[in-house]
């Protein structure tokens, strides 16, 4: 196990130093320029080159690199023009909102899709295994941003029984006191049940529309694999052998059948932090979507490379855990690393 821990840490860095690289690049072709943006429209050429000089964009982009990766050395991502605080901070601040909205979709999605595959697969031509398809169609047809207007359409605006889409809390409800970051979490632990259905309640419709953009994926690939496990010789002879059908599938289809899953369960949890940004902006979630699209809009570097940089240490971290989690699962994973 310790061997493919370092084997998949040092593939990982090759990866961070890419994205270190290229994200500086593409910062730097972005249109639009910070300093005249920040000067003001009435601002004159020589107010704009002080402020250009002031945020060392008046150097070389070697130069510019060579401090961007000083800095990044000694744990600083710069600072946000927007909001005027160190974008370590601003990220710390808004990740567990980020974190809690793509954790309970994918929470609700794993629950939905994967006995729905399960029991798609072991009676396939009914009508779970109909709905299957069709559940997963509509997941792969709906983007997740026109899955977000639609539901605060339909349960805002017209039933009216969802709250506002404007943040984690309703404005007239205190948030509970920050231990974990994760409002849910945070309330339950000191009772604040008000706090608490106030905070599933804004979570509701974000991590709804979320968790049907990552169904069908999930959903498909549990009935693809458990189909080619119960065609198994090994099924056949559990089966044979006068074992309970719930201990066939569950203990000896399931278990053979997950390791693909558990592939697609990562791949949606990476895709659902690119897609929080759709929701957050559309939900006006305060989450680090919303600050990169508002770093961006601004043409504020710093944010959108400590955003990137984020998102990809986050995306190398779960892939590390699924190949540990293989081992656990499959021991002829350790035996092979």
């Amino acid at each position: 196990m310790l061997n493919l821990l370092l084997s998949r840490l040092a593939t990982a860095i090759p990866s961070v130093l890419g994205v270190i690289v290229v994200t500086f690049l593409l910062t730097r072709l972005l249109p639009g320029d910070p300093a005249a943006y920040f000067a003001g429209l009435a601002a004159t050429p020589q107010a704009v080159a002080e402020i250009r000089a002031k945020l060392g964009l008046d150097k070389s982009l070697p130069e510019q690199f060579l401090v961007y990766v000083q800095d990044l050395l000694s744990g600083n991502l710069g600072t946000s023009l927007t909001t005027g605080q160190p974008v370590t901070a601003d990220i710390l601040t808004r990740l567990p909102a980020s974190a809690e909205l793509t954790l309970l979709a994918l929470f609700l999605a794993a629950a939905i899709a994967i006995p729905l595959g399960v029991l798609a697969a072991v009676k396939q031509g009914s009508w779970i295994d109909h709905l299957c398809r069709i559940v997963t169609t509509a997941g792969v047809s709906l983007p997740v941003f026109f899955t977000g207007l639609l539901f605060a359409y339909v349960f805002y605006y017209l039933l009216q029984i969802a709250p506002a889409p404007t943040g984690r809390l309703d404005a007239f409800l205190t948030p509970p006191p920050h231990r974990t970051g994760f409002y849910l979490i945070d309330s339950l632990l000191v009772r604040n049940t008000e706090a608490f259905w106030g905070a599933l309640a804004q979570l509701a419709l974000p991590a709804a529309s979320m968790a049907i953009f990552s169904l069908a994926p999930l959903a498909r690939m549990t009935r693809g694999s458990m189909l080619s496990v119960l065609g198994g010789d090994f099924i056949r002879t559990a089966r044979a052998s006068g074992l309970a059908p719930r201990t066939v599938i569950f203990t000896y289809a399931f278990r053979n059948a997950v390791l693909p899953v558990i592939t697609v369960l990562g791949m949606v949890f990476s895709f659902l932090l690119g897609a929080n940004v759709l929701v957050e902006t559309v939900f006006a979630w305060p989450g680090i979507g919303l600050y990169a699209v508002n770093a961006l809009l601004t043409s504020d570097y710093a944010p959108v490379q400590g955003f990137v940089l984020t998102m990809a240490v986050l995306y190398i971290t779960l892939n590390l855990a699924i190949d540990l989690l293989y081992g656990l699962v499959d021991p002829r994973v350790r035996l092979d690393a």
